[in-house]
């Protein structure tokens, strides 16, 4: 079955944008379009003394389309393949890309509190917020499907395969330091999805100009 037309268009992008870091020695992608925590190094050094760049507005969206290695591209687009694909269906292009980017960006802010706690000046990079939306979109959706994560590789229905990737976002956000994966981003990201899936049914205080019934 043919990949619909915006989860191709993410997969195309993610793709040449990761050939575009890889062709740039002086990371200038990363410098400006990854996503930098609030501040400049707690200094106002410059780059060339130690500080690190500053956060820029877009850089909530631009983040989700870079990648830290070729299996962390591959992983993400992998998932958002098998997930995206028949969540595009259906809700359709329009509702679903705006879902999407909805997840990046709340998967950024997420992130941003979080680092503005630690101190710590990594960048962050990733479409893996936006997929995690994407997953509980698909859980919600299709709560009784059949599913077979890669990790635990055991079939199991949709919303079960959800709950299990949030608990343990949860441990790992909690018990673990470092290692380069930003749990609570992946948790902003489930969060943002489920807000707005329940401003879609009309479940908030501000209700959508129609409401989409699913």
């Amino acid at each position: 079955m043919q990949v619909p037309l915006i989860t191709r268009g993410l997969l195309i992008v993610c793709g040449l944008i990761y050939l575009l870091q890889s062709m740039d020695p002086q990371a200038w992608l990363t410098i400006h379009f990854a996503l930098w925590p609030l501040g400049n190094g707690g200094s106002g050094l410059p780059l060339e003394l130690g500080g690190w760049p500053q956060f820029q507005i877009w850089q909530l969206l631009s983040y989700g389309f870079l990648h830290g290695s070729i299996q962390h591209l591959l992983f993400n687009c992998l998932a958002l393949w098998m997930f995206g694909s028949d969540l595009e269906r259906f809700w359709g292009p329009g509702p679903y890309l705006r879902f999407v980017l909805v997840s990046i960006a709340g998967a950024g802010v997420a992130q941003l509190i979080v680092a503005s706690f630690s101190g710590e000046p990594y960048p962050t990079v990733g479409i893996s917020g936006g997929v995690y939306g994407i997953l509980l979109g698909f859980g919600m959706m299709f709560p009784n499907r059949i599913i077979m994560p890669l990790f635990p590789p055991i079939p199991m229905k949709a919303k079960f395969a959800v709950m299990l990737f949030a608990g343990i976002e949860v441990y790992l956000g909690v018990f673990t330091r470092g290692g380069g994966v930003a749990h609570f981003a992946h948790l902003g990201g489930l969060a943002t999805g489920f807000v707005m899936i329940q401003y879609w049914r009309g479940m908030l205080p501000w209700k959508p100009k129609r409401l989409l019934r699913y």
